[in-house]
């Protein structure tokens, strides 16, 4: 895919093995900037993940995404349709001015929770955003990737790795086109 050939940063642990996050010297609360107003998107999402499936999922969905809180925050609206049924995503995207660390949490139509956020800063319009979460039982890190290097037709794209890092399974790409 288009953005697999960037570099995810190397990850650091603290001595009792959690993950650190550092920000950027560069991290803004203008990061997102380039994500103001509607966006349409094609899907890639792996049929499963993290079983050396190979099998894809294209669909199409939009997006439109707008500042709140003085613009150190941002939410966005996702919606695409799945196997004939309506879905709707939201995100909410919240910078801190003193850990220059951006934070984003994910909620949809079918949980109705807030996931537990990736936290991450964006470098030469390029961002990276980590979490430690669960997978079917199983310690995983996913990080989300902001490519906008193309501003126009930023790509997002989602990994996860089961070996704290080693190796890394794309499992998902967001190709968007600025409508707006």
């Amino acid at each position: 895919m288009k953005n697999d050939t960037l570099k995810i940063p190397e990850l650091n642990f603290d001595e009792n093995g959690a993950l650190i996050i550092t920000a950027s010297s560069s991290s803004s609360k203008n990061d997102f900037d380039f994500f103001k107003g509607k966006s349409n998107i094609i899907n890639k999402k792996l049929k499963k993940r993290l079983c050396n499936c190979t099998e894809w999922i294209e669909f199409p969905s939009t997006q439109e995404m707008y500042t709140i809180l003085k613009g150190i925050g941002n939410i966005d609206n996702f919606l695409a349709t799945f196997d004939g049924e309506p879905f709707e995503g939201m995100t909410v995207r919240l910078f801190n001015p003193i850990t220059k660390l951006w934070s984003i949490y994910w909620s949809d139509s079918n949980t109705g929770v807030l996931d537990k956020p990736v936290i991450g800063s964006f470098e030469n319009n390029v961002g990276h955003f980590f979490s430690e979460d669960i997978f079917e039982g199983s310690t995983v890190i996913q990080v989300f990737r902001w490519d906008a290097r193309d501003q126009k037709n930023p790509v997002w794209s989602q990994a996860m790795s089961a070996d704290k890092g080693k190796t890394w399974e794309w499992n998902w790409y967001m190709f968007m086109t600025k409508s707006e």
